[in-house]
């Protein structure tokens, strides 16, 4: 698909770590983004808003993700993280 036309929500994978054990939650999600491609999305699925595991990621990777809430709680929050393009 070229650069500038927009994806299709199903084009993008999903990954819920709700049933993911706390201690491996960081490291599963930012093994998931290495493989998102620039200008590509992955929407996360967490039991709460991950602010802390937002901060890490930029931390690791200062400006290059973008974020878009699409589900704030309760029992879900749903976030599009978007790699930006190079």
């Amino acid at each position: 698909m070229p650069a500038n036309l927009p994806m299709a929500d199903t084009d993008i994978p999903a990954l819920d770590v709700r049933p993911v054990p706390h201690s491996i939650r960081h490291a599963t999600v930012i093994g998931a983004l290495s493989a998102i491609r620039p200008g590509r999305s992955l929407d996360l699925v967490a039991p709460h808003d991950p602010q802390p595991l937002l901060r890490q990621i930029e931390g690791l990777e200062p400006g290059v993700w973008s974020v878009e809430y699409l589900e704030r709680g309760p029992e879900a929050w749903t976030l599009r993280l978007t790699r930006a393009a190079s």
